[in-house]
């Protein structure tokens, strides 16, 4: 009996899992299997109730709530920073959570990306977020510099990933900064941050990462692994909600450094409210905060980083694996139906989504979508699937195989339009 055909051992999967418990914390809309948590995380109950609290407080409390709401409002970035931190390996006064991912990306670019001499060019990845790219190219230009010349696009070898050796190879002494994803946003391939580091260090380059598409799926190492820095959302895996706020780590040896882009939120905490015309850094990564938080965009991470805590980077992971193990092991079987795994097979190499190509991705995705499972479509023919460790089951990702069958060899797909939506 092929996998496809047999839901029992999906069953025997999920009567297993230690972390099924999860499942029930999470609001999963009714006759829906959600495939989309790499786009935007499902609401916990921990969350809302995380949500709930901060809008009691401000009922109740007004303007107190800076200081008199537990947690206190004017410490949110570094709370949450607090609670970060074990995801991603660091000590918690180099993480703080503030502003957008494309904002810190800004903040920290327009900082650490000092072109001197001939050590003037920001290498990327080809492949990356395309909202990257663009701020790149601006900082390059800010500096009366052409992006054409001074950001180098390290190229595909097969249009679904960047080989490290690579981006290695366009290390050289004309390259200031290095800003390179965790994972590829489309195919799903995790890069080996450690040596990429340890590569550019060799070259005497600052090195970043875009950890949109890894945090909350992959544990990171970021001290142990010497990252200048890095910067992330937090609508994605670590289900903060739509327009979460973003996050941003800076290792201990930058601290002395003074943010390029400075606002008063930055200020040391104990002279902030002196409204002094001289700026007075705070310690660690709160300098490099900018404007007052947004609170309501914030306070959804206190209950979602508490299901992190309870279950541990290394269970999720291993469950993401697993998830993700048997997706692909149910696509061999969807061969004949045209389909192909565009994310790496190994584990080390492989994020927390499998990229699903098929010739007719857009109609796929509608047709999918038609009968309650929720994917995503990345141009030209990617069905990005990410079971979720905390609330996807087997069984739900046997029943997507099912579907992704059955709607290729009914032609059911030929129905709808070609072409992807105005949101993918």
């Amino acid at each position: 009996m092929s996998l496809l055909d047999d839901e029992t051992y999906a069953r025997k999967l999920d009567a297993r899992d230690p972390l099924a418990g999860f499942r029930d914390r999470f609001h999963i809309p009714p006759g829906v299997i959600y495939l989309d948590g790499n786009s935007l995380g499902l609401l916990s109950r921990d969350a809302e109730a995380a949500l709930l609290r901060g809008l009691d407080q401000w009922k109740r409390l007004g303007i107190d709530g800076w200081t008199q709401a537990d947690p206190p409002w004017f410490f949110t970035g570094e709370d949450l920073g607090r609670l970060t931190a074990p995801l991603i390996g660091a000590e918690p006064e180099s993480v703080v959570v503030t502003a957008s991912t494309t904002v810190n990306l800004h903040a920290l670019v327009a900082t650490f990306y000092r072109p001197h001499r001939q050590r003037r060019k920001i290498v990327c990845a080809a492949l990356d977020f395309p909202s990257d790219l663009y701020a790149l190219a601006s900082e390059i230009e800010l500096r009366r510099r052409d992006p054409a010349e001074n950001l180098i696009m390290v190229p595909s070898r097969d249009g679904r990933t960047i080989a490290e050796d690579d981006i290695i190879a366009a290390f050289s002494k004309e390259v200031a900064l290095a800003v390179l994803p965790g994972a590829l946003y489309r195919s799903g391939q995790l890069l080996d941050m450690a040596r990429l580091t340890a590569a550019a260090h060799a070259h005497n380059i600052i090195i970043a990462f875009d950890c949109c598409h890894s945090i909350g799926a992959v544990p990171h190492h970021f001290d142990a692994w010497n990252v200048d820095c890095a910067f992330w959302c937090g609508y994605k895996y670590l289900n903060g909600g739509p327009g979460c706020a973003a996050g941003l780590y800076v290792n201990r040896r930058h601290w002395e450094r003074m943010p390029a882009l400075r606002g008063w939120w930055g200020n040391d905490k104990e002279r902030q409210f002196d409204m002094s015309p001289a700026y007075m850094p705070a310690p660690g990564a709160g300098r490099w905060q900018i404007s007052t938080p947004s609170l309501f965009a914030s306070v959804p991470l206190y209950g979602s980083l508490q299901l992190f805590a309870e279950a541990g980077m290394d269970a999720i992971r291993a469950k993401s694996l697993a998830l993700t193990d048997y997706l692909i092991a149910l696509l061999d079987d969807l061969e004949q139906d045209g389909y192909a795994v565009g994310t790496p097979l190994e584990h080390e190499r492989r994020g927390g989504h499998v990229a699903v190509e098929h010739a007719d991705a857009p109609r796929i995705g509608k047709a999918l979508k038609a009968r309650g499972v929720i994917p995503d479509f990345r141009p030209p023919n990617v069905l990005r699937l990410a079971p979720i460790a905390f609330y996807t089951s087997f069984h739900d990702v046997w029943r997507a195989a099912r579907h992704l069958h059955e709607i290729v060899a009914g032609g059911e797909h030929l129905r709808y339009a070609a072409g992807r939506d105005i949101v993918a």
